[in-house]
């Protein structure tokens, strides 16, 4: 089983900030969702989105520790501060994602990520560099459904029913 920590940054779309002195209707809600990076997502946008995350090994690391890094990472911005609100581990094909939501704002024209390097192209014996995300945006959640990883859509319902316990 392989382990992976991130962090769902939240917003308020009229403001493009967060709520302040009540709670946020869900489609009034935004999330800062990340495009993978590398060739072989260079054409994928439907369900192959993801939230900022790492892999960790729980055994040696702190998963909000990880979140948080992989978040700095990711998008070349520190994670916000506090602990957030853990929204718990979402179990996907052969991974167990431990989830934080935050509060916060990202202009997502500035972020910069970190590389990978990968043989490309296949058996071509090249090494190539790649951003581990190319792009970042906000999406409402109705938009997220479609655009997340399928593993991860259950979070939508998650966000939702923190947003419901804010009233």
């Amino acid at each position: 089983m392989k382990y992976s920590a991130g962090i769902v940054l939240w917003r308020t779309a009229a403001t493009g900030g967060a709520a302040i002195g009540g709670a946020a209707t869900s489609d009034q809600v935004e999330i800062l969702l990340v495009h993978p990076g590398g060739p072989f997502w260079a054409n994928k946008d439907e369900h192959a989105w993801s939230i900022p995350k790492g892999e960790y090994d729980p055994a040696e690391q702190d998963p909000l520790t990880v979140a948080r890094r992989e978040f700095t990472e990711e998008l070349g911005h520190p994670a916000p501060e506090g602990e957030g609100t853990d929204l718990g581990e979402l179990p996907t094909s052969g991974k167990r994602i431990r989830v934080w939501l935050y509060t916060g704002d990202l202009d997502p024209t500035t972020i910069t990520s970190n590389m990978f390097e990968m043989q490309w192209p296949p058996r071509s014996g090249r090494m190539a560099s790649f951003p581990e995300v190319d792009r970042a945006d906000w999406f409402t959640l109705d938009a997220a459904r479609t655009k997340l990883h399928k593993g991860q859509v259950p979070l939508i319902d998650r966000v939702e029913q923190q947003m419901g316990s804010r009233g």
